[in-house]
This record gives C-alpha cells, sequence and structure tokens, in this order.
C-alpha cells in the first residue's frame, strides 16, 4: 500500500495532481466568496469549512469509486451525432447553474438591490448544499484527470485532502478582499459566468483551452490590481 513512498514518479505525480486540484479550486473559491457571503458574518466561516470539508469528502468517495468516474464519459444517446455521457449532462446543468447565478448576481449588484428574505440562499444549510454540487460539478474533470494519472489512490486523495486544505487557508482572504471591492466582485461574477459558458460548451464537445482562461483571469486581476493600487495612492 506504502511501496509508492520510495517512488519518484509517485511524488511527481502527488506534486501534479495537487497543483492541478489547486489550481483548477480557483472557480470554487470564488463561487463559495460569493455564497458565503450572504450569510450572517458569524455563520461565513463556519459554512466555508463546512462546505470545503463536505466538498473533500464527496471527491474522496468519487475517486474512491474509481470504477464509477469511469463510466461518467461512456455515450448514453447520440444527439444530431454528438455523444451525450452523464458528465456531458452534469457540465450543461452546472454551467446553466452558474450562468443564472452570476446573471442574477450581476443584476443585483448593477441595480443595488439586496435578497435578504431569500431564504434559498441566506439558509445555511442551502449555502453549504450549492457549495458542495458546484465544487462536485467543477471537479468532476480533475477527478477523471487524476484517474488517469496515477495508479495509486492514496496519492490521489493526498492530492484533493492537501487542495482543500490550501483552498480553506486561502478562501476567507480572498473572499473578504472580493466582498470589500466591488469591481473585484464584478470581476468575479463575470469570470463565473465565463465558467459557465465553457462548462456548456464542454457538455456539447466544443473544447476551449482552460489555460486560455485562467490567462484572461489573472490579466483581468492583474489590471484590476492596478486600478486599485492608483486610487489608494490618490487617496
Amino acid at each position: 500500500m506504502f511501496a509508492w513512498i520510495t517512488d519518484p514518479n509517485a511524488w511527481l505525480a502527488l506534486g501534479t495532481l495537487t497543483l492541478l486540484e489547486i489550481v483548477l479550486g480557483i472557480d470554487n473559491i470564488i463561487f463559495l466568496s460569493l455564497v458565503v457571503a450572504k450569510l450572517p458574518k458569524k455563520q461565513q466561516n463556519k459554512a466555508r469549512r463546512l462546505g470545503l470539508l463536505a466538498a473533500m469528502l464527496m471527491r474522496l468517495a468519487l475517486l474512491a469509486s474509481i470504477a464509477w468516474v469511469a463510466h461518467l464519459t461512456y455515450t448514453l444517446v447520440v444527439v444530431f451525432g454528438n455523444e451525450i455521457s452523464v458528465r456531458d449532462l452534469i457540465l450543461l446543468m452546472g454551467g446553466l447553474f452558474l450562468i443564472w447565478k452570476s446573471s442574477k448576481e450581476i443584476h443585483e449588484s448593477i441595480e443595488n438591490k439586496t435578497e435578504a428574505t431569500d431564504t434559498a440562499i441566506n439558509s445555511f444549510f442551502a449555502a453549504i448544499v450549492q457549495i458542495m454540487t458546484m465544487d462536485m460539478i467543477l471537479s468532476i474533470d480533475s477527478v477523471i484527470t487524476a484517474v488517469g494519472l496515477s495508479d495509486h489512490l492514496i496519492i490521489m486523495m493526498a492530492a484533493v485532502i492537501i487542495a482543500v486544505c490550501v483552498m480553506m487557508l486561502a478562501a476567507k482572504p480572498i473572499g473578504d478582499f472580493v466582498e470589500s471591492h466591488p469591481s473585484v466582485k464584478m470581476l468575479a461574477l463575470c469570470f463565473l459566468f465565463l465558467v459557465g459558458v465553457t462548462l456548456v460548451l464542454e457538455s456539447v464537445d466544443v473544447h476551449i483551452p482552460k489555460g486560455y482562461i485562467y490567462f484572461a483571469m489573472f490579466f483581468s486581476i492583474a489590471v484590476e490590481s492596478l486600478n486599485l493600487l492608483r486610487e489608494r495612492k490618490q487617496h
């Protein structure tokens, strides 16, 4: 079981998978920050921790069900020449949800509305469910990739645990920063909208390299950081 400890290739696989999980977890953190921001202040840290912990357990369960994960890419039906699998349906539903969610949040930000009575959002339990569900949708490709990159289940699980620990440390400062800067929040919402569109396209076999999306995001963040720095110096 632990024979991989002396195998350099196993450590390389662990480092690669951990980095992959962390990078692909960026959109998870942004979504988590926006969901948690709707909760009362005293519940936000607890929601972050419980949401990420539950999401981690769900990912570990997916990895433990390797045979089932492999079946996610099997063709269910063929529509207009396109092969539709369970993975495609999950990505389609997740993409449509992200497009709806980000569009709704953008509209509220522009109209300066707050829906304090929206129990579907402000409910602590509903927030946890949203975090878990979206984490599974956004990480399903990384789980399938992990199954293909390593033969050791313990390596795949270790990579997930390390990545989630990093996300737990980063979630609060990122969430506080996004919430305290309206322009950054709008940028994050637009990024989530882009991710939603990408998931919908992926579900119909239109593949957009992830590198393009992350480059666009980091470039936008760099420009926004310069704007914030300029405003701080002016004040």
